[in-house]
């Protein structure tokens, strides 16, 4: 991987949050690739529950300061960045005080789902792009983890399809069996045709549940990475008629031979 640049774009990384299947794996797989000599970028949202005193946030002032437009509404964009200890990785944070101050991750105290967690993943995917272009830091790879984040692989190749900066980066998304019960807002269809994607390109979000929105990124996506030991079984037969390469379920010991040789022979291809 010497050389290589992957980008990571995440719902939950460790240690900001709770080790979860994804959270570990957003932080063990950049971890893999920097001791390979690869280079990485992990993007995550702030979320209202992160400490920053205790992990160091601050704000990026030279890459904040402008505004995505969500459903025709301007949203400011703020950008921060901390260093996991130890391990010479930083990690970006996509943050905004409507969709990401209050102190939860997706869903309020009482368990109630956050009723613009459609608008948030939206922004998130957005957000991490127009980021990484002010970087100008063109990606090899862009591996996506978790729901929060699965909207990227749809808006980098029908909203940013004619954006140099990605004209060779390959994404690919991982599939987990850590998703969402019920759906997303019913209207998240027209406020993704508001930014010029075709309905057709989204048809299955009309019924916006977590397997269709994984369907949705995956068609996006080059190639796909299961990471749990089981998945939604809609998922399991969906990517049985993809032609797109698929890395079955490795688990956290024996993960890293198996990453490198995909993203090496079946991704970067």
């Amino acid at each position: 991987m010497k050389d290589k640049r992957i980008l990571y774009v995440s719902s939950e990384v460790i240690p900001y949050l709770p080790e979860t299947e994804i959270s570990s794996m957003s932080f063990e797989a950049p971890r893999m690739v920097n001791n390979n000599e690869g280079q990485i970028r992990i993007f995550m949202p702030r979320y209202g529950n992160i400490n920053e005193r205790r992990h160091q946030l601050h704000e990026v002032i030279r890459l904040s300061g402008m505004n995505l437009v969500i459903n025709d509404i301007d949203m400011p964009l703020i950008i921060k960045v901390a260093s996991i200890p130890k391990e010479r990785m930083q990690v970006y944070f996509i943050d905004n005080e409507d969709y990401f101050k209050r102190k939860a991750t997706y869903a309020d105290e009482d368990g109630n789902f956050f009723p613009d967690n459609d608008e948030r993943a939206i922004f998130f995917a957005k957000g991490v792009i127009e980021t990484v272009k002010k970087l100008n830091w063109s990606p090899d790879i862009i591996h996506v983890h978790g729901w929060l984040a699965s909207f990227l692989p749809l808006y980098l190749r029908n909203y940013y399809d004619n954006e140099p900066l990605f004209e060779n980066s390959k994404i690919v998304t991982s599939l987990y069996n850590h998703g969402f019960d019920g759906t997303l807002d019913k209207e998240v269809i027209e406020k993704i045709k508001f930014d010029g994607i075709a309905e057709e390109k989204v048809a299955e979000l009309k019924d916006p549940t977590y397997t269709n929105m994984m369907k949705v990124a995956v068609r996006n996506s080059d190639a796909v990475i299961i990471g749990s030991e089981e998945i939604p079984e809609e998922l399991n037969k969906f990517i049985k008629t993809i032609e797109k390469p698929v890395l079955n379920y490795h688990n956290m010991e024996e993960f890293s031979q198996a990453y490198l040789d995909f993203y090496q022979s079946k991704v970067l291809v």
